[in-house]
């Protein structure tokens, strides 16, 4: 076990927890109760997350599915599966609506053991992430792609940031585009949305001044995240910069984790063990990146930013 494992104390504790994931019904009841603790949380906390969801359900999300939809899409085998404790991943309406009262839930600890668990948990994380972006480029970004982008969240945050850049927000996930794009819209907020993978984008070389990925390489086998790495270089111009902001594997929140708690999380998130252990600052040198800066900027988050130096 690496030290930058996330830690159930030993070996043998991850290898019984891989074992009882492996099990349907006992993974199947670890995502029921994951869901449970984090949709009771969020009626704690003041979010409505069953009246949200009811509420959305209202509007003709198909429509909206169907102008986005990019049917030449081909889908990698690792995106077909479980996420989240949806069956379907991120390919069906109920990842896709129940989203935004997701991420508040989630981040509404980060700060517990200092200021308690609050709903202004997401914004402050977003906005960490945004300052380290401002003190550390060189440049001002004038076209910007959001790898990833989901419901667009982390693009809004962006257009907020970079209010005169040109942005473009891609995920393979027609619900969650289908959802952004009609907020962009209802917001009048002029973003390009691409459904597409972020391997292989079909975008032009050289075309962006920063490409940033906001919680998405937890969600990743690592042959996918180096592809990234290589494709956000190309897609990048000279002095251009990649950012990222993900879980922070040597932060103490994650090397003291209770097993119990990992296993709920590891029940939804397939791929956390190759995030774990993936070595984010050589694959981003092997990718032709000059040697990144790594900043932790939560408890259990960090950014780490590259820039590319030559073409």
């Amino acid at each position: 076990m690496t030290a930058t494992q996330i830690q159930p104390k030993s070996e043998l504790i991850s290898s019984l927890i891989n074992g009882i994931l492996a099990i349907k019904p006992l993974a199947n009841l670890a995502k029921h109760q994951a869901r449970e603790m984090m949709i009771k949380r969020a009626e704690k906390l003041g979010v409505p997350w069953r009246e949200n969801v009811q509420k959305l359900r209202s509007h003709d999300w198909e429509k909206e599915r169907l102008a986005i939809e990019n049917p030449q899409v081909t889908y990698p085998d690792y995106y077909v599966r479980s996420f989240h404790g949806y069956e379907m991943g991120d390919l069906c309406w109920e990842a896709a609506l129940e989203f935004e009262s997701a991420a508040y839930t989630v981040h509404s600890t980060i700060w517990q053991k200092t200021d308690g668990i609050s709903i202004k948990g997401d914004s402050r994380l977003r906005q960490n992430y945004h300052q380290v972006l401002l003190e550390q480029l060189s440049i001002q970004p004038k076209d910007i792609l959001d790898v990833g982008c989901s419901i667009g969240m982390s693009t809004f945050a962006i257009a907020q940031a970079y209010p005169q850049a040109q942005i473009t927000g891609i995920d393979l996930s027609p619900y969650f585009l289908a959802v952004a794009n009609y907020r962009s819209q209802t917001q009048n907020i002029p973003i390009n949305w691409v459904h597409t993978a972020a391997e292989a984008t079909g975008l032009p070389d050289n075309s962006f001044d920063l490409v940033s990925a906001f919680l998405i390489f937890h969600e990743l086998p690592q042959k996918a995240a180096k592809e990234i790495f290589r494709e956000a270089r190309r897609l990048l111009r000279k002095g251009g910069y990649f950012a990222m902001m993900d879980m922070n594997p040597d932060s103490q929140a994650y090397k003291t984790m209770p097993p119990y708690v990992f296993t709920l999380l590891k029940s939804t998130e397939p791929h956390l063990d190759e995030y774990f252990t993936l070595d984010v600052q050589t694959a981003l040198i092997e990718a032709g990146f000059h040697s990144p800066t790594i900043t932790p900027i939560s408890p259990r988050h960090r950014t780490i930013i590259a820039q590319k130096l030559e073409n």
